[in-house]
C-alpha cells in the first residue's frame, strides 16, 4: 500500500522538488542564524558557552555553602581594600600583594589609582573563588573559567585612558605628543579595519615589512620537486662537507615554513646548513576555494612522503634526518609510525597491497618541535574545540572552502589576549608607544589558510577523538600507531607554549619505547623554538631516556632535568651529528639543479583574509 503522502507525489512529482528546495532553504536559514550568533560571539559558539554558564549557576546555587565561603571571602576583601586605601592616603607603602605586569608602575601606587587597581585585583580574586565549584564538567568549568578571564582582562583599568596613571604621566611629560601619536595609531589601525571590510578575499595583501626572498627566507637554494600541495626546497651548503643523512623540514601548514628561515641571524635553517647539514624544505601551498576537498592524508601523502621520495631520488640517501614543527610534527609523528611498521615488518601491509617503501628512504631520527601526538590535554587551545563549536566552525567553512588566516590567527591572539591585545593596544594608543617591527612580526601577520576538508579532520580526530594516540587513525588504509616508530626522538617542548603546551607534548614518551632525548626551552610556541645561539635571557633544560625506557612523570623531568643557559641549538647540531654515520663531500652550488630558486612561490601567495 502507498501512503498517502506517496500518492500525491506520484500524481504531482513536482513536488519532490519542492521539497528538496525547501528542505536546502531550511539549512540555508539555520546556517544564517548560526553565522550571526558565531559574529556575535568573536567566530565562536554562543551556544557552547550557554552551557558552560548555565552548568556553573546550577551547582553554584545548589552549593550554599560556597555562597557562605564567597560572602566571607568578600568581606575580607573589602577590608584589606579599606586599609590599603587608607595606607594610600596617608602616603605609606602599599602592601599589596598581587604581582601583575599591567601594574608594575610605580604610579599604580598612588590613590586614587592604587585603589582602582586594587578593586580590580580583588575583584579577580573573588572571580577565581566562584568559578571553582565542583561538581562541574570539566569542559564547561574551563570554558567559563577561559572566558571569564577575557572579560576581566578586558576591563582592567590600565586600558582605560581615565583610570590609567601612565596615560597623564606620559602625555605630560611629552607636552601632548603621546597623546597625538595614540590617537594617530588608533586611526590608522581602525581605517585598516574598516578596510579591509570592503575589500575583495582575493585581492593580494598589504606588503609586509619584511618580504620573504628579500628581507627573510633568503638562506640560497632551490626548488627541487613540486606538486599540487607542495614545493620542496633543497638549500646550498655552505661548508665544504655535510653530513651523509640528509634533514627534511615539516613545518606547520597553519604558517608559513619561513618561521625557521627568517633573517640571517636567526634563521634556524642557516644555522643547520652552516654546521654541515644538507637541509630540505617544504613550502605548503596556501589554499584558495578550489582545494576544500583536500585531506588531511593528502597532507601526508603529497606532502611528507613525496617530500622523502623525492629526496631520496634527488641524494640516493638510503637514510635522512627528519624534524617536524607544531602541526608539521603531528604530520611527522604519523608518518614516522607508518613507515616504521613496514619498515620493521619489512613486508608489505596486508590491507593495503599497492604500497611499499622500497622508494623511501629510512628515517635515521625524529625530530619534534613543539608538536603534539596526544591531544588529551590540548590547553586552553581545546577549550574553543567542542561538538558544537566544531558544527559552527564547519557552517563557516563551507561557505568559502577554507579556514581563513584571519580566524586562525584571531583565534591565537584571543588565546593570549591580555599580551596580544590588550597590552598592545595599552602602548598603542594610550601611551603612544609605536611598535618596534622585527622579523617575527612580520612573519606573524603572514598568515595562511587551510583547507575545509582538512581542518574538520584535524579537529575531529585528533582534538575530538585523539585517534592519533589511541591508535584509531589510519593512513592508506592502515592504523597508525606510535609505538611503531623506530628511529630516536629528540622532543622539545616551549615553557609557555599555549599552543602545544610542553606537558601534552611530553607525553609522547608514554607511546613509544626508543631512546629519546627532550629539552625544555624558555620562551613560547615561536619564541621558544627561534632561539638562536647569541640570544639573551635563554635557558633549556635536557634529559636522555634509553631506548626501552619508563615513564618519567614531568615532575621529575623537571627535577632531573640538567638546565643550561643559552640556545638548545647546539645541543640539537650535536644530537643529529651522533646519529649521523659520517662525512661526505658536498655538492656545490652550481651542481644543485632545480626548478626555481628558493623561497619559491608558495610562500609568496596571500590572501586579504
Amino acid at each position: 500500500m502507498h501512503s498517502k503522502a506517496h500518492l500525491i507525489q506520484m500524481d504531482h512529482p513536482n513536488l519532490s522538488q519542492l521539497s528538496k528546495e525547501f528542505y536546502d532553504f531550511t539549512k540555508e536559514w539555520d546556517s544564517a542564524v548560526h553565522h550571526q550568533m558565531s559574529k556575535s560571539s568573536l567566530g565562536l559558539s554562543p551556544i557552547a558557552l550557554s552551557l558552560a554558564i548555565s552548568d556553573w549557576l546550577m551547582h553554584l546555587s545548589a552549593s550554599p555553602g560556597k555562597g557562605a565561603e564567597l560572602a566571607k571571602k568578600a568581606v575580607e576583601l573589602t577590608q584589606a581594600l579599606g586599609t590599603q586605601s587608607i595606607q594610600a592616603l596617608s602616603k605609606k607603602p602599599n602592601n599589596s600583594t598581587a604581582v601583575d605586569s599591567r601594574f608594575k608602575a610605580e604610579e599604580w601606587g598612588v590613590w586614587p589609582y592604587s585603589l582602582l587597581k586594587d578593586i580590580y585585583l580583588a575583584q579577580e580574586a573573588l572571580m577565581e573563588e566562584a568559578l571553582a565549584v565542583d561538581g562541574m564538567n570539566p569542559h564547561h568549568e574551563g570554558l567559563v573559567e577561559f572566558y571569564s578571564r577575557q572579560l576581566f582582562d578586558a576591563g582592567s583599568p590600565a586600558n582605560f585612558p581615565l583610570t590609567n596613571p601612565m596615560f597623564f604621566t606620559q602625555g605630560l611629560k611629552s607636552g601632548g605628543q603621546s597623546w597625538w601619536t595614540g590617537f594617530m595609531n588608533f586611526w590608522s589601525d581602525w581605517s585598516k579595519q574598516i578596510e579591509s571590510l570592503h575589500v575583495h578575499s582575493a585581492k593580494t595583501a598589504r606588503a609586509l615589512e619584511y618580504e620573504p626572498g628579500v628581507d627573510v627566507a633568503i638562506t640560497p637554494g632551490k626548488v627541487i620537486y613540486e606538486n599540487h600541495l607542495i614545493e620542496l626546497i633543497q638549500y646550498e651548503a655552505s661548508t665544504k662537507t655535510v653530513y651523509k643523512e640528509p634533514l627534511l623540514i615539516v613545518p606547520s601548514c597553519i604558517m608559513k615554513y619561513y618561521i625557521l628561515d627568517l633573517s640571517p641571524k636567526n634563521s634556524m635553517v642557516k644555522f643547520l646548513v652552516d654546521q654541515g647539514f644538507t637541509v630540505f624544505m617544504i613550502s605548503w601551498r596556501n589554499p584558495d576555494e578550489s582545494d576544500r576537498n583536500l585531506a588531511f592524508n593528502d597532507y601526508l601523502n603529497l606532502g611528507v612522503l613525496d617530500a622523502m621520495r623525492a629526496i631520496k631520488r634527488v641524494t640516493q640517501a638510503d637514510a635522512i634526518h627528519s624534524m617536524g614543527y607544531c602541526l608539521g610534527g603531528t604530520f611527522l609523528a604519523a608518518v614516522a609510525a607508518f613507515m616504521g611498521h613496514f619498515q620493521h615488518q619489512k613486508s608489505r601491509s596486508p590491507r593495503s597491497k599497492t604500497f611499499t617503501t622500497s622508494d623511501l628512504p629510512r628515517l635515521a631520527t625524529t625530530t619534534m618541535l613543539a608538536a603534539q601526538t596526544d591531544f588529551s590535554e590540548p590547553g586552553q587551545l581545546g577549550l574553543l574545540v567542542d561538538q558544537d563549536q566544531l558544527k559552527t566552525l564547519k557552517e563557516e567553512m563551507a561557505r568559502t572552502g577554507f579556514l581563513s588566516g584571519k580566524q586562525m590567527a584571531a583565534s591565537f591572539q584571543f588565546l593570549n589576549a591580555r599580551d596580544l591585545i590588550w597590552a598592545r593596544n595599552t602602548k598603542r594608543y594610550l601611551l603612544g608607544e609605536n611598535e618596534n617591527g622585527n622579523d617575527m612580526v612580520s612573519w606573524n601577520s603572514d598568515v595562511t589558510r587551510l583547507p575545509e576538508k582538512m581542518h574538520n579532520e584535524y579537529l575531529d580526530h585528533f582534538f575530538l577523538n585523539n585517534a592519533l594516540s589511541t591508535g584509531y587513525f589510519e593512513l592508506n588504509g592502515h592504523g597508525v600507531a606510535l609505538m611503531d616508530i623506530q628511529s630516536p626522538l629528540l622532543v622539545v617542548g616551549t615553557a609557555r607554549d599555549t599552543v602545544s603546551p610542553w606537558k601534552s607534548v611530553y607525553k609522547i614518551q608514554l607511546l613509544t619505547h626508543v631512546e629519546t632525548t627532550f629539552i625544555l626551552t624558555s620562551g613560547g610556541h615561536n619564541a621558544g623554538i627561534v632561539s638562536e645561539p647569541g640570544h639573551p635571557n635563554k635557558s633549556y633544560q635536557i634529559c636522555v631516556s634509553p631506548k626501552g625506557h619508563g615513564w618519567m612523570s614531568p615532575k621529575v623531568f623537571l627535577e632531573k632535568a640538567t638546565l643550561s643557559q643559552g640556545s638548545w641549538w647546539p645541543e640539537m647540531s650535536e644530537w643529529l651529528a651522533k646519529h649521523s654515520s659520517g662525512l661526505i663531500p658536498a655538492l656545490s652550488a652550481n651542481a644543485l639543479k632545480g626548478i626555481r630558486n628558493a623561497p619559491g612561490q608558495n610562500v609568496l601567495i596571500r590572501y586579504e583574509d
